[in-house]
């Protein structure tokens, strides 16, 4: 995979290592590749003719005061040092130098802000919209089936966008009523699915006749691209009562907050979502935490 074009004009040779490392080595996203290759940039542009392998951390504590000076967001300074970072620690690797100078550089805290979920009744509501909504004209009979299947294994596996737009038939097996699934960084892990899910896949799959290839198809019978995912639950939202705007990625937040509320132990919500961190995944415990409180404040009497 190439890397994405750098905004200098001048050739950065050992920046662009780094993201064909991350390109063929790591397969990254397209999406972390232009993030980092934009990210190295900026800094690169800051640096101005310094060498990286010269750099200090007052170099990149400079950098962080033009940032804060800017007003720039705590998430967007962190995402870019988490590139900075990322590099130096390939550098290191590399035996280019022997000192990572962005390791030094405090950060900001995020400030901690909990998703945004679905209730369970506002979940059902949205699934229910594909079967229940007018099919668009122009649009293949099996369309709404693909439509439900998309969602109902969206909330079913907990999948992020990239990872369900990227699924083959192969890696759907209903018979052990999971999905293989490749995840950040190629990692595998195994999902399981739940009933309704695999009965909308079944149905999807006779309708629309797909027997192998990709799981999820346009009408031109190409494999559906994220952004029109993204769509899909955009077009839909539009017929429900929910009163906020959600994207894929808060149906894999109502999974998750889900799963503790019915029960289940935060190491296994881990591995369902794919989280490297059992830190990432915990944001979720306080989310349950909220909802009790909120349960508790309209239930009872001594609230």
């Amino acid at each position: 995979m190439t890397p994405p074009a750098r905004a200098s004009t001048k050739r950065d040779l050992l920046a662009d290592e780094f993201l064909r490392f991350l390109a063929v080595e790591r397969n990254a996203s397209p999406r972390t590749l232009k993030a980092y290759a934009s990210a190295l940039a900026k800094i690169r542009e800051q640096l101005k003719t310094k060498p990286w392998l010269k750099c200090q951390a007052d170099d990149f504590r400079e950098y962080l005061f033009h940032l804060s000076k800017e007003k720039a967001a705590r998430s967007y300074i962190r995402l870019q040092f988490s590139a900075l970072r990322t590099f130096y620690k390939f550098l290191r690797a590399r035996k280019k130098l022997a000192h990572d100078p962005s390791a030094e550089v405090q950060l900001p805290k995020l400030q901690k802000q909990l998703p945004i979920v679905l209730t369970r009744q506002q979940m059902e509501e949205l699934l229910s919209a594909p079967l229940r909504v007018k099919k668009q004209s122009a649009a293949p009979a099996w369309m709404p089936l693909r439509d439900a299947a998309v969602l109902e294994l969206f909330y079913s596996s907990g999948l992020r966008l990239s990872e369900l737009a990227a699924l083959d038939v192969a890696d759907a097996d209903l018979y052990t009523e999971s999905v293989r699934v490749f995840g950040k960084g190629r990692k595998e892990r195994v999902c399981p699915v739940g009933l309704p899910a695999l009965e909308a896949i079944q149905r999807y799959r006779a309708a629309a006749k797909v027997h192998a290839g990709p799981l999820f198809i346009n009408k031109a019978r190409r494999r559906i691209s994220a952004r029109s995912i993204w769509l899909i639950v955009r077009r839909y939202l539009r017929f429900t009562t929910i009163p906020i705007s959600i994207s894929p990625h808060k149906l894999r937040h109502s999974f998750a907050t889900h799963l503790l509320d019915g029960g289940a132990d935060l190491r296994s919500v881990q591995a369902l979502l794919g989280h490297a961190s059992l830190s990432t995944t915990q944001i979720y415990t306080h989310v349950t935490v909220e909802r009790l409180k909120k349960a508790y404040a309209e239930a009872h009497p001594r609230a």
